[in-house]
């Protein structure tokens, strides 16, 4: 089954949603700013995305910039920062069977689904 990691209020997460909805396949939305994933579950999408936690950090959020531009973390502070502001966690991220893109292209998550 697919999942989505969705934010209802971004353009780009609602077009993935869409698009996902009209594959006709079965998928689970994941509301991650109210069900915010663990640090666990973080590291496990890392690893299905082959990112590096600052790979996934929104850098242009204002609670990154405030509080943790230009220092330097480890990638558990990172991932961290991302369980407590997950507001930083890029989106949208799909995954299905092991595997995960962020779905910002349409044309990239129409080829992963695929």
């Amino acid at each position: 089954m697919i999942q989505i990691y969705h934010n209802p209020r971004c353009g780009k997460s609602r077009n993935c949603l869409a698009f996902i909805e009209q594959t006709n396949q079965e998928f689970e939305i994941i509301p991650y700013l109210t069900e915010t994933p663990t640090a666990d579950e973080l590291k496990t999408l890392l690893k299905q995305l082959n990112l590096e936690p600052i790979q996934l950090i929104r850098i242009k959020e204002k609670v990154w910039i405030e509080n943790y531009k230009g220092k330097t973390l480890t990638d558990d502070q990172i991932v961290n920062a991302m369980v407590e502001n997950p507001i930083l966690i890029e989106r949208p991220i799909v995954v299905k069977d092991g595997k995960a893109v962020i779905g910002r292209d349409p044309d990239l998550v129409a080829s992963f689904l695929d």
